[in-house]
């Protein structure tokens, strides 16, 4: 009389429950922390080229990091090493107060 469609869904590791959920938090975690890296990489890039439609539009559009990717690799061809250095050959340095 008793019938189960569940199939397993949902089960969790004491037989009930959403034993997925911890899984589904720890990789939505892990891909947020992706994408804020490159997001705010390419944001700095952007504002240090005076970019401002890339700015914005880097600001706006959530892709998990392809457009901040693209945008590096592709629109600047920078290099892995060139992410993290302060200036570049074509930017000039910020006048100093």
């Amino acid at each position: 009389m008793y019938n189960n469609f569940n199939d397993g869904f949902g089960q969790g590791m004491m037989g009930g429950g959403a034993g997925w959920l911890p899984l589904f938090g720890a990789g939505f975690g892990l891909l947020l922390l992706w994408s804020v890296f490159w997001k705010g990489l390419a944001l700095w890039h952007s504002s240090q080229h005076k970019q401002p439609w890339w700015f914005v539009a880097l600001l706006v559009i959530n892709t998990a990091g392809i457009l901040e990717i693209i945008y590096l690799f592709l629109i600047l061809k920078l290099k892995f090493s060139d992410l993290f250095s302060m200036f570049h050959k074509n930017v000039s340095p910020p006048p100093r107060a």
